[in-house]
């Protein structure tokens, strides 16, 4: 989702009336995060004074910042065409062309919002900057600019510092946020959200009581505006994962469910509120409270992709994996391209992993199986880190000896480099590699199978990063050379020599104890006799040299005697 930021309605709109009775409903519902409610207004006030540009471009920004970008679209067209503040809709249609990565266009759009201004004119720099804070692509420098273009010609321009502040928490400098924030309420002590996001910075800082209290203190002036009790529900929730305490773990999730339910409800429970209550449930994994959720929202819109996505999720969770495998197929159709995440094939490679394996862990359904795979790996090609999440799924395939099965999963755990389980997943994944060629690929025909030789490939670039990560993993180096002699070509081989030398130096550096058991023994006889058959020919000296430590470790091999003897004549 588009992470919505405030949409400040202008404080300076002037008309009496009627009109600016609507107008300040539409500004209050608005900051009260009332989206249902400011949609309904603005759709009035549009229809009794279609002339008054400013109207279509605060419907449109709730639409742009609601992922609505087609109908934020016709409300800036045809908010252009009327007669009065028609450019407002350009600062809209620039953060349209900013979403897309066109920067060019954003501009030229800002300039013609920005056309023939009058020398105290400030709102069309507020928007701007709200432009580049809100726009998928933001530009938090361009946004401080343009804030400061406002404070300049109005320094008691409360909002345009609000607006500052949101700029200058997005560009990593927290302390002038602070003040720009502190001014912005000192300002105008009725805009509580400058209040609010004073207590916000404090909560990005871990100070989780501090945060709490400056949030009460908002509550305090005001016990039903919405949006304090979704950064009290954010709060509770980022106290509960630092929490050591299990205890308190619960406690604090529980609160943080309790304040979500409770904006929710002071935020006209439409679907926009509903959809940022669920987001929340799935950060606190209420995913019971989530099934509910996204059922009832269902049956409101039918329309809406997300709400397949929560209902994908939830049911998942609750081991509806049929419901769960149909939502999320038909989310990912129906949804924008971009807004699908590797989260999403991420719960759909579970939900289908669910079917494929049996409860005795064996694979009851192949194409399934096979078919989760190829959602796992457009998870990880989304977002890497989410391979991470296989490690043991892999470990438990690997157990019971279904190597090919466990190979696309482990391949999926390392495009996560930074988890703690990387060198062990790699390990896995090459060990698996060489376990299948070794024990189910009875041919060099089937070895020699170009799918085979990819997928010894990355078996070696594996046991490279182990290596890599812990160069005295003896069996990695083992291993690596046996994968190596498997790959077609000299540079198979030539690897294969370089590793089991690496293997030889490393058990011989640990010592005689080391060197004695059974296992190191067998990779050492193996190690030096085939480095003594590779340098044959080459080199008679070297290989000659080697085929004599194979022998000391093994008298009885008739192989390596045979081999000395060609070497002698």
């Amino acid at each position: 989702m588009k992470k919505f930021k405030f949409i400040s309605l202008s404080l300076l709109f002037f008309g009496t009336g009627v009109f600016a009775q609507d107008l300040d409903a539409a500004k209050k519902a608005i900051d009260a995060e009332q989206y249902q409610k400011a949609k309904t207004i603005l759709k009035s006030l549009i229809a009794s004074s279609p002339d008054k540009g400013k109207n279509y471009f605060h419907l449109g920004e709730i639409y742009l910042a609601l992922e609505n970008i087609d109908s934020a679209k016709i409300y800036f067209d045809k908010g252009i065409t009327v007669k009065e503040d028609g450019k407002f809709n350009y600062i809209g249609l620039g953060e349209i062309s900013l979403d897309k990565g066109n920067a060019a266009e954003a501009d030229a759009n800002f300039a013609k919002a920005t056309a023939d201004l009058r020398k105290k004119d400030t709102e069309e720099f507020l928007y701007i900057a709200k432009a580049y804070v809100n726009s998928e692509n933001p530009d938090y420098k361009k946004a401080i600019a343009s804030a400061k273009k406002a404070t300049t010609i109005n320094p008691k321009f409360a909002q345009a510092f609000l607006t500052l502040g949101d700029a200058q928490v997005g560009d990593k400098d927290v302390n002038s946020a602070y003040s720009s924030y502190r001014t912005a309420y000192d300002l105008d002590n009725s805009l509580l959200r400058a209040k609010m996001q004073l207590g916000v910075i404090t909560k990005n800082a871990k100070a989780f009581p501090e945060a709490i209290a400056a949030f009460d203190e908002v509550i305090k002036l005001n016990a039903n505006y919405g949006p304090v009790y979704r950064e009290l529900a954010e709060t509770y929730y980022f106290w509960s994962t630092n929490a050591g305490d299990k205890a308190k773990r619960e406690e604090y999730i529980k609160k943080a469910v309790d304040f979500s339910a409770k904006y929710k409800s002071l935020t006209d429970n439409s679907i926009e509120s509903r959809m940022r209550h669920a987001d929340f449930l799935i950060l606190a994994k209420d995913y019971q409270a989530l099934q509910v959720e996204a059922e009832e929202m269902q049956k409101l819109d039918k329309v809406n992709p997300r709400i397949l996505r929560y209902l994908g999720y939830a049911s998942y969770e609750n081991k509806k994996y049929d419901e769960s495998i149909k939502a999320l197929n038909d989310f990912i159709a129906k949804a924008d391209a971009k807004r699908v995440t590797g989260r999403d094939y991420l719960f759909l490679s579970k939900a289908k992993l669910a079917k494929a394996i049996s409860p005795e862990g064996t694979i009851a359904d192949k194409a399934m199986f096979d078919n989760a795979m190829a959602d796992l790996k457009k998870a990880t090609e989304i977002d890497p880190a989410i391979g991470a999440e296989f490690s043991d799924l892999g470990v438990d395939l690997y157990k019971k000896k279904l190597y090919l099965e466990a190979i696309p999963v482990f391949a999926a755990a390392t495009k996560a480099p930074d988890s703690p389980n990387a060198l062990l997943d790699n390990f896995y994944l090459g060990n698996a590699v060489l376990f299948y060629v070794a024990n189910d690929l009875d041919t060099d025909e089937k070895r020699k199978d170009p799918k085979v030789q990819e997928m010894l490939k990355l078996a070696d670039v594996a046991y490279g990063n182990v290596v890599a990560g812990s160069p005295t993993t003896q069996d990695a180096h083992l291993n690596r050379a046996k994968i190596n002699r498997f790959i077609v070509g000299e540079e198979g081989k030539t690897n294969a020599v370089a590793a089991y030398e690496k293997y030889i130096e490393v058990v011989t550096t640990k010592g005689e104890a080391e060197m004695a058991k059974d296992s190191v023994k067998a990779g050492l006889i193996g190690a030096y006799s085939y480095i003594g058959s590779h340098y044959a020919i080459s080199d008679k000296v070297k290989a000659k040299e080697n085929f004599e430590k194979a022998l000391a470790l093994d008298p009885t091999s008739q192989y390596i005697k045979e081999s000395l003897d060609v070497l002698k004549k």
